[in-house]
């Protein structure tokens, strides 16, 4: 069985998404708190197309900091802004004592256009970033290629292209091919980018959610994973129990492959993602137990 040992645990992170009501708010700040037990490196919270959830947003960073003392990165996206705009948000941010950012393009709200004097990538918004202040900065990374990249090697050229521009590491879109997550490891290392790359993990909350989402953002769904979940949104209980398994397996893998951190994909939910962090041995109250 793979593991970590109690000396030396397996960073994690948390990503959550900002909720429309007061009462999300309130169950999310229960959430972050259970999960904060663990002992993650950071949260991270999402940003919504066009910089729809902005106020949001910058509230649950907030909530999520004040209530679990635990860094959050504030997701921020570029498209629909000028640069000016985005430089008094990240100075903003700098302002309010946040030092880490998901820097990403983002997607356009139908029937917008993006300013003209608005970053054009995510590559520009890195450096427009580190030009503002020394943010810790992640950004974007697609094992199975992004759906508007013309090829998986202009790809790659764009990765690195955002972590040659100040990017500290790369978080992947989740993929279920835990193989085709190493083999793109492994071609991004053998195309000159040494910076850690973290596998996003993704499990299951609900598959026909996930197979909607996943069909939207060019994620594939092998048979076996779609016959392990087809028919479990009616049994929750066995579906989350399924879930947790199926993610820890390929979380090992990713630890045996040389995974050196994983960044959970919680969708607000925390009993499968303390599951699989305490099946992997990274909870701090099984550190804690070990150490007795």
């Amino acid at each position: 069985m793979t593991g970590t040992s109690p000396d030396h645990p397996l960073p994690v992170s948390f990503e959550l998404f900002p909720p429309k009501t007061e009462a999300g708010i309130a169950r999310l700040r229960d959430t972050a708190e259970r999960l904060a037990a663990v002992g993650p490196e950071y949260f991270s919270v999402t940003y919504g197309a066009g910089g729809s959830t902005r106020d949001r947003t910058a509230r649950v960073v907030d909530m999520v900091a004040r209530h679990t003392h635990v860094p959050v990165a504030h997701h921020l996206t570029c498209v629909g802004a000028s640069r000016a705009d985005i430089d008094a948000q990240a100075r903003d941010l700098w302002a309010r004592g946040i030092r880490r950012i998901v820097a990403l393009r983002g997607d356009l709200p139908e029937g917008e256009t993006t300013p003209p004097d608005g970053y054009r990538d995510a590559a520009e918004l890195v450096a427009g970033l580190r030009r503002v202040a020394d943010f810790d900065i992640s950004v974007a990374a697609y094992p199975e290629v992004h759906p508007e990249a013309a090829s998986p090697e202009a790809d790659l050229d764009h990765l690195k292209r955002k972590l040659d521009a100040g990017a500290a590491r790369a978080i992947t879109q989740y993929a279920f091919d835990t193989d085709g997550i190493l083999r793109f490891i492994d071609r991004a290392r053998a195309a000159g980018i040494d910076a850690p790359i973290v596998p996003g993990i993704m499990p299951v909350a609900n598959f026909a959610s996930l197979k909607r989402f996943s069909a939207n953002c060019g994620a594939s769904i092998p048979g076996w994973f779609a016959a392990t979940f087809e028919g479990l949104d009616d049994q929750p209980a066995l579906r989350d129990m399924v879930a947790t398994s199926v993610a820890t397996e390929q979380c090992r893998r990713l630890i045996s492959g040389g995974a050196g951190a994983l960044h959970i994909y919680t969708l607000n939910r925390a009993e499968v993602s303390l599951a699989i962090c305490r099946a992997l041995g990274v909870a701090s109250e099984l550190r804690a137990e070990t150490a007795a």
